[in-house]
């Protein structure tokens, strides 16, 4: 959700402390294409019709309908000057009001715009009243806690009350993704509600939600923040926990969306850092992850350039989500260092610090129906890869997974199981291979519309490993502190040699930083996987296949792999790819839709593969299943407004799609996550139904139930052959 528009810079600072979406940084690699008026912008293949508003600076998060048709949405980051209950972060239902679960739009009246300041803050729909389930920081687990909010090894939470420095979004303010785990069936509750919590440290909560007499109602006392766990922190815990999925099987499903892990800015490639023997203007945030003080890395590289330190100036892309990584550490245990009011200081921390390495994954709940929630146990799918995920599309073959990497210049992701993953008794043994895109579209002049075309999908293998093999390369740089970035300025590393830059080692501490910050951008960190070792693992690639590099380069793709990906010509172009979703029963035949809540920047620029007129409303693609779950055509059927449209146009548009969710009658709920630059009328992000044009899906309720008998024959057959 979060990311950084790169038209929008001089918003960052306000935004990040919401948690609000702003985009990119003006960059020499941004797209020359400019804005016009793009033929089918904004059109749509079916109808759209609004049924909400959120309101005034409130995105609209984490859809998802009960089974009675009741629908339920997060409140995230509302503004504060909201009307009442609507300037509190949370989550909550639409009271007196079911969708008919029969693939038309019919069952509701559209909600006309909201035109005064009363409408613009709070939340409007068709029908129904939004009701709250749960709000950020209401009392939870006996009153041991607070909704959404972590806390140390010892209790203490983790907000700006009781820890100086930078945070990712204020503790509790973005719920987000929403799923539901039946409960057992002697419990008292029907479902237990899970909601993640977008900042750093991570979150997910566990709600226990009933109904009676038509009504949903909350536990809260029994509630619990599953981040305050030992088996969530053993894992090192989460960050920026913001879309998810429910498994084919029934578990909860959490999505990291750590934007902080490119190692290159846009475009770039690693190897041209290699060959420019500089990063300088190229590289990304990641290789700032344990400096001192990380999150000022943005601000220092323009001084140093003003200085003369530096020939140019550039925005590390990532950098604004390097804040909260000292909050992380103390999640963990660290002790604190000194540090000046609302401030991280440069004082290394240098006994507990995460490993990035941990972060950027799909995180399953299993056991999510236990009645203890110390008994739900949280699993890491590293095999399935490591970016900013906004969500994942796990298939009824239960093998397949579709993900989205939100942000600039990223990618769309398969993972294939090498057998059905419910068939493991140990989920970290779960093995398969990982792929990315290489898209085809038609070079035309003048330039294609993406309103009228669809873009054919090769999928390129970038390795095959398993979630505890990944675990163990992980592992490797579990040590790694603060302490060892200042040890570059002075070159007393175990992997850094004298260099041109270092200091002695009696210099002061910010000298020491100086240093160490110029090696990194000349040579990047060497505390983490090198360049050197990517360009290697994409050398023996190309040589020799996935199969054939290195066992030491094997972690390449699945811990680095947007920089794997972009190394061996992927389509690493989509510019915030923030959905995807397909009906609970999916099987050949049916699809999966993919949200692009921008088509700009590398999807126009000249130089990609792609190379499109913009569309800077963003577009929604759908992709039918293949034989073996596969994809390989995405057809636009939504597309959104140019941002040089008029209200005229753009009120009724759906403008920068982020969650996207399939009811089971085929209808399709976009989610609005905009920047208020399109020429609307109003501020407010809207949710939106769109019944498809013939909508193949209506009805199908028990007649098709959530996992067909073939799959589940299918899966049993697999599951007895391989054991």
């Amino acid at each position: 959700m979060v990311d950084i528009n790169r038209r929008q810079l001089m918003a960052t600072s306000a935004a990040v402390a919401l948690g609000a979406s702003v985009s990119g940084v003006a960059n020499a690699s941004e797209s020359e294409i400019d804005e016009s008026d793009t033929p089918g912008a904004p059109s749509v293949k079916g109808e759209l019709k609004r049924f909400a508003n959120t309101a005034f600076g409130a995105e609209v998060t984490g859809p998802c309908v009960f089974d009675d048709g009741t629908l339920l949405f997060s409140n995230q980051h509302p503004s504060e000057e909201n009307q009442g209950k609507y300037s509190q972060p949370g989550v909550g239902y639409f009271s007196g009001f079911q969708f008919d679960d029969d693939g038309s739009n019919d069952d509701f009246e559209e909600l006309e715009i909201p035109n005064t300041n009363d409408e613009q803050t709070r939340i409007r729909s068709s029908a129904g009243e939004y009701t709250y389930l749960g709000r950020g920081r209401d009392a939870i687990d006996g009153g041991a806690g607070l909704l959404g909010v972590t806390q140390t090894p010892d209790g203490t939470n983790i907000t700006r009350d009781n820890f100086e420095g930078t945070q990712y979004g204020a503790a509790a303010t973005n719920p987000d993704c929403n799923q539901m785990v039946e409960a057992p069936g002697e419990s008292e509750y029907d479902y237990y509600l899970y909601t993640n919590w977008e900042n750093s440290p991570g979150n997910v909560s566990r709600i226990p939600i009933y109904c009676d007499d038509g009504e949903w109602h909350s536990d809260l006392e029994n509630a619990r923040n599953l981040a305050n766990t030992e088996a969530f922190r053993s894992l090192g815990g989460t960050r920026i926990n913001c879309y998810g999925d429910k498994t084919p099987w029934g578990t909860m499903v959490t999505s990291e969306e750590h934007y902080a892990h490119p190692r290159v800015s846009l475009t770039n490639t690693v190897s041209d850092i290699v060959d420019a023997e500089t990063g300088e203007g190229l590289i990304g945030a990641a290789h700032f992850w344990n400096r001192p003080n990380p999150a000022g890395v943005s601000e220092i590289v323009s001084d140093y350039a003003e200085n003369g330190d530096l020939d140019t100036s550039w925005y590390p892309q990532g950098a604004f989500a390097l804040t909260g990584v000292e909050f992380l550490a103390y999640y963990l245990g660290a002790e604190r260092v000194n540090q000046e009011a609302g401030e991280n200081s440069i004082e290394p921390i240098s006994d507990v610090y995460p490993n990035p390495y941990r972060y950027g994954y799909h995180v399953e709940f299993r056991n999510g129906d236990a009645d203890d929630p110390e008994d739900v146990v949280p699993v890491k799918h590293h095999v399935m890869g490591r970016a900013a995920w906004e969500s994942p599309d796990f298939q009824n073959d239960n093998k397949t997974v579709y993900g989205c990497s939100d942000g600039d210049s990223k990618g769309i992701y398969k993972f294939v199981a090498d057998r059905p993953m419910i068939s493991y008794d140990d989920p970290t043994e779960i093995a398969g291979t990982l792929y990315a895109p290489k898209i085809s579209a038609p070079m035309t002049d003048p330039r294609a519309s993406p309103a009228n075309t669809d873009l054919d999908v090769e999928w390129l293998e970038l390795g095959h490993a398993s979630n505890s093999e990944i675990e163990a390369w992980i592992a490797e740089y579990d040590d790694v502190t603060q302490a060892d970035y200042v040890s570059i300025g002075d070159g007393s590393h175990p992997a850094v040699d004298d260099h041109e830059f270092a200091v002695d080692t009696d210099a002061s501490l910010e000298e020491k930083i100086k240093a160490a910050d110029l090696y990194v951008i000349t040579y990047g960190n060497p505390n983490y996987v090198t360049n050197e070792e990517i360009v290697e693992w994409a050398s023996q690639y190309e040589a020799n296949g996935p199969d054939g590099v290195d066992e030491e380069l094997r972690k390449v793709p699945f811990i680095e792999t947007r920089a794997a990906a972009k190394e061996i010509g992927a389509s690493i172009e989509f510019n915030k790819a923030e959905g995807v979703d397909s009906v609970s029963d999916a099987r050949p035949g049916d699809y999966v839709y993919f949200g692009i809540s921008e088509f700009n920047d590398d999807l126009a620029d000249e130089t990609g593969d792609i190379q499109m007129d913009r569309v800077d409303g963003g577009v929604v693609y759908r992709g039918k299943l293949e034989e073996q779950y596969n994809i390989s055509t995405l057809e636009p059927v939504i597309v959104g407004p140019d941002f040089t449209d008029g209200p005229e146009v753009a009120n009724d548009a759906l403008r920068n799609v982020d969650n996207v969710y399939v009811m089971d009658d085929g209808r399709v709920l976009c989610c609005e996550d905009g920047f208020n630059e399109s020429q609307r009328s109003y501020p407010n992000d809207c949710l939106y139904v769109f019944e498809p044009e013939g909508n193949a899906n209506p009805g199908r309720g028990d007649e098709n139930p959530g996992k067909s008998d073939e799959n589940s024959e299918e899966s049993e057959a697999e599951t007895e052959s391989e054991d």
